[in-house]
């Protein structure tokens, strides 16, 4: 009865220490399970996997901004062109400009001798600015307004007998004015805030109006370019400053035409493209056709404010020599006085032949025509700073503006 007894009790222990073994490994188990799942996806809280934070790296002296990289992001939409092309096109037109030129007094198989005068006709490009009937376009598209007739060719297909209000060859803009119900003006952008890089669309007519109202897009290449631009027999020369460079496709034909911005607003008006290079085409800026455009549509005309100087630019010199220009003048750059209008705002501010003006309302100037672009957001009566520097001696002065002065 007590061997029984001890083989009952024997046999007890060893099923309590087997179930505790087992009991116990489970409990390992859970645990290193835990400690697992915690080391690959952080600890759980509640129904959530939390991540981990990674700590800081250690601060080895290298400055925030050097740490910095740039991310380029592309998110440009691929459907830009179409969206500018539906809103644009319809402010496009063609305008075809006929005149006359003269021929040479030898002689002629077709036309005999003693010379004479022949019609040709040229094509070009402008845009709507205001319902009303005004066109924006370069003064060399209505040949310096020297014309017989200009044709506007509407992006429906009407055609309309355009009237030149005013243009001006130094700053290659024309303002053109059409009577038409139905008309869309182009929206105007705000070229100052235009950037290298900046989407750009060009929209006119290259080569004619065979290949009318065509669309080609780059980007701005250039900001501030200057560039020496001749007339039309070539014999005469301008400077053109301030303007805009880009590869968006530009010909013959395009000029006058909008260059537009990824919002489909016209930020510059294409003038000219380089003609020992590709991809490198030239427009003028919107902001300094606003004005004109604003008077123009007020008064029915833009009258231009002076300085009353006449001038040439030290750079635009013969044999320009900064070294000697800056020992003789005390500058290498800005404009020689030539003369003084008598009854001008620069004689009343004390300006004198010899001086170099070499700021205009706040804007460094080296040309007559950049005094000219500064000056069509000022009209007659309004006082402009002059920065001038006269035997090595830099002068400040209040300039009011008149108008044309003989």
């Amino acid at each position: 009865m007590e061997g029984r007894r001890r083989v009952l009790i024997l046999i007890l222990v060893a099923v309590l220490a087997l179930g505790c073994g087992f009991a116990g490994g489970l409990l390992a188990s859970h645990i290193d399970m835990q400690q697992l799942q915690t080391s690959l996806f952080g600890p759980r809280v509640g129904n959530e996997t939390t991540t981990p934070v990674e700590q800081a790296p250690e601060d080895t002296g290298t400055t925030a901004a050097a740490q910095q990289q740039t991310t380029v992001v592309h998110t440009q939409d691929p459907n830009i062109g179409e969206a500018i092309a539906d809103k644009v096109l319809p402010s496009v037109v063609g305008i075809e400009t006929s005149y006359e030129v003269s021929i040479g007094g030898g002689y002629s198989y077709f036309f005999g001798g003693g010379g004479g005068k022949t019609l040709t006709t040229a094509q070009g490009t402008g845009f709507v600015v205001d319902e009303a009937g005004y066109i924006l376009t370069n003064s060399h598209v209505v040949n310096d307004g020297n014309y017989r007739t200009v044709t506007v060719l509407l992006y429906d297909g009407r055609e309309f007998s355009g009237t030149v209000l005013w243009n001006d060859p130094t700053l290659d803009m024309a303002i053109v004015k059409i009577e038409a119900a139905g008309l869309v003006a182009a929206e105007l952008g705000d070229s100052d805030t235009v950037k290298v890089g900046s989407y750009a669309a060009a929209i006119g007519n290259p080569l004619g109006l065979q290949f009318k109202f065509s669309m080609s897009q780059g980007i701005i290449s250039g900001l501030e370019r200057t560039i020496e631009v001749s007339s039309g027999t070539g014999y005469n020369t301008t400077t053109m400053e301030g303007l805009l460079q880009t590869d968006a496709t530009i010909n013959s034909g395009n000029s006058g035409g909008p260059l537009v911005n990824s919002s489909g607003q016209v930020i510059a008006i294409n003038s000219a493209k380089a003609t020992s290079g590709e991809g490198m085409g030239f427009a003028i800026p919107i902001n300094s056709a606003k004005p004109i455009v604003d008077q123009i549509k007020q008064t029915g005309q833009f009258k231009r404010a002076y300085l009353g100087i006449t001038g040439i630019g030290l750079e635009e010199s013969n044999n320009y020599d900064a070294n000697e220009y800056k020992t003789r003048y005390g500058t290498a750059r800005g404009i020689y006085v030539y003369s003084v209008a008598e009854n001008g705002g620069a004689a009343a501010a004390g300006l004198q032949k010899g001086d170099i003006v070499i700021n205009v309302a706040g804007t460094e100037v080296g040309t007559m025509n950049k005094i000219n672009t500064v000056l069509v957001a000022y009209k007659e009566g309004d006082a402009v700073n002059v920065v001038y520097v006269r035997a090595g001696v830099e002068y400040s002065t209040q300039v009011v503006l008149t108008g044309a002065l003989e």
